[in-house]
């Protein structure tokens, strides 16, 4: 189970969630990244695990419009699209920071 980030902030200016991780690792999630990541069951099908909804479909300026903690475990957002279903666990939200600082890593952006 991953820990809780220490700091969660939303970055209007950057169209950015940061997450600062216990360990001192900082991720900064891509609103747009973020709803396209989505874990719900009508963007994932709970099958198959693939992909329902159009990522190049998401608006370039999506934003939260909330964001809420679910329990200890999880955040949940609604997004600016009006959907509002997902929970995006910590692990989840790690995961893609890890993914996401990888990618840019190996592309010479970090």
């Amino acid at each position: 189970m991953t820990d809780a980030p220490t700091n969660i902030r939303v970055l209007k200016e950057l169209w950015a969630v940061e997450f600062q991780w216990p360990d001192g690792a900082v991720h900064q999630l891509p609103f747009r990244l973020l709803r396209g990541r989505c874990p719900c069951a009508g963007c994932v099908d709970e099958f198959t695990g693939v992909r329902k909804v159009d990522v190049d479909a998401i608006p370039e300026n999506i934003a939260p419009i909330n964001v809420s903690f679910t329990g200890n475990y999880a955040l949940k957002f609604a997004w600016s699209d009006r959907h509002d279903t997902g929970l995006y666990t910590w692990e989840n939200l790690r995961h893609l920071g890890e993914a996401l600082q990888a990618a840019q890593e190996s592309n010479g952006d970090a």
